[in-house]
Parts: structure tokens; sequence; C-alpha cells
């Protein structure tokens, strides 16, 4: 009965960066690129802080605070990545601003992470943003280009 309510619920996200918003296929990573992990996009930073892109919860904290996953009230799962192999700083260069299970709204601080640091020790500073779970998914529609914390950068329709 709760899914029927569902059923063509539209989800707005909101960047999670001032910056820039690009393609998946950007990502100088194949695994993000090919959409292994999922469907999303992509983004530069122009400051070290990421933003909950939706009202969520606070599915995971990776150990290392390189990236974060929300669950929507929808039941989309959604992954934030900080970087290209930012997993072998062994969280070096990040904060974590919440913790598991902690409700945000869009606009939340999540994560804060030293852009000099990673610049001098990583591949890239491109962030994925990634919807796990597609199968939920009708369509998504992106929002490429300059960005910031107001701006729409995904759309999706739910199935």
């Amino acid at each position: 009965m709760f899914r029927f309510f569902l059923r063509n619920k539209v989800v707005e996200f909101s960047s999670p960066v001032i910056g820039n918003a690009m393609p998946l296929t950007a990502v100088p990573d194949q695994v993000f690129a090919a959409k292994m992990v999922g469907d999303g996009m992509a983004f530069e930073a122009k400051e070290g802080i990421i933003y909950s892109p939706v009202d969520g919860v606070v599915d995971s904290v990776f150990p290392t605070k390189h990236a974060i996953g929300i669950r929507t009230r929808e039941g989309l799962k959604v992954i934030i990545h900080i970087g290209i192999d930012t997993v072998n700083l062994k969280g070096n260069g990040f904060e974590s601003l919440v913790h598991r299970n902690q409700v945000v709204k869009s606009g939340a601080k999540l994560l804060a992470f030293d852009m000099d640091l990673l610049k001098e020790k990583v591949k890239s500073l491109v962030i994925p943003m990634i919807i796990t779970n597609i199968a939920r998914i009708e369509t998504i529609n992106f929002s490429y280009g300059d960005v910031d914390l107001n701006t729409t950068v995904m759309t999706v329709k739910l199935k």
C-alpha cells in the first residue's frame, strides 16, 4: 500500500557542492564512469565541504570518511564519493560532520575535506554522486554547469 503512494513520485536533488556539475562519464575512474556502481553525476568543488543534496537519513559514513551514503524518504540510496583513490588516505584530510542514522535536511553539512592535501595526494578531486538502487528509477534528468546549494542538479522520477 505504501508503494502506491510513491508511484510516479519525483525527487529533486540539489548540488552537494558549490562548483561545477558534469556527467558521470567524465569521472577519471572506469568504475564510476561506466556506471557500475549506479547512475548519477559528478562535481568539481570550489570549497572543501559536502552538503546533503536531499532530505534523508545518513545510511553510512565510510570509516575513511571519503564517502557518505544517504537514504531518501522515498527509499533512494545515494553515495557521495570525494575524489578518486581517496580511500588510500585512510581518513587523513577528511572530517565527518554527521553520524550514521542521523536525519539530515537538504543543505546540511555532511563532510569536510582538505582540498590542498587531497590535490597533492590523489588522482582527482572529482566528486561522484550516485544513486545505487537504480531499479527504482524510471527517469533521471541532469543539469550541468556552475552550481551552488540552491541549484537542482538531478530530477529523479520513481517507477
